[in-house]
């Protein structure tokens, strides 16, 4: 084969490098890309999205409506209902609740908070989830009624 140890190892030296360099180029640029994608913001602040007056972040579910609130039991205690007096929003609404107490609606949504988030986190932002048959996914929610954009969350999160 010729070269013998030496020159396997100097032929070696000349593959490993150029593959080092390539793979810390990948890493580099998968690293500043996500920095750059449309994934979700960190924080509620710097999407716009609403947040109680804990400075919890705000959601609603698809498929749900002022008139139509299905988020009830379990799901209640997961995915808090924002009654009045707890935030102070701009063109927010008094709903009922199913079980006749109140929640606040903006844009015809009803607003919840997430058990897992603390104030300036958005962990419940793309969630999918399921209370007996009924399906949820969740959103933050913007000045409006407005869903915030939100990277896939894995459903089944520990409820």
């Amino acid at each position: 084969m010729g070269g013998g140890p030496a020159g396997v190892l100097q032929g070696m030296k000349k593959l490993t490098i150029p593959a080092a360099i390539a793979s810390l180029a990948l890493l580099l640029s998968a690293c500043g890309g996500s920095a750059n994608s449309n994934s979700a913001p960190s924080t509620p602040a710097s999407s716009g999205v609403l947040v109680d007056s804990a400075g919890l972040t705000l959601y609603t579910p698809d498929g749900e409506s002022a008139n139509n609130v299905r988020c009830t039991g379990t799901c209640a205690a997961v995915w808090k209902p924002l009654r009045p007096g707890a935030a102070t929003l701009t063109g927010a609404k008094v709903i009922t609740r199913p079980d006749g107490t109140k929640q606040l609606a903006v844009g015809g949504k009803p607003l919840y908070t997430f058990v897992q988030d603390s104030p300036g986190s958005l962990k419940g932002n793309g969630a999918a989830d399921a209370f007996g048959a009924k399906q949820f996914s969740w959103h933050a929610i913007k000045k409006g009624g407005a869903a915030a954009a939100s990277a896939p969350m894995p459903s089944g999160y520990g409820y």
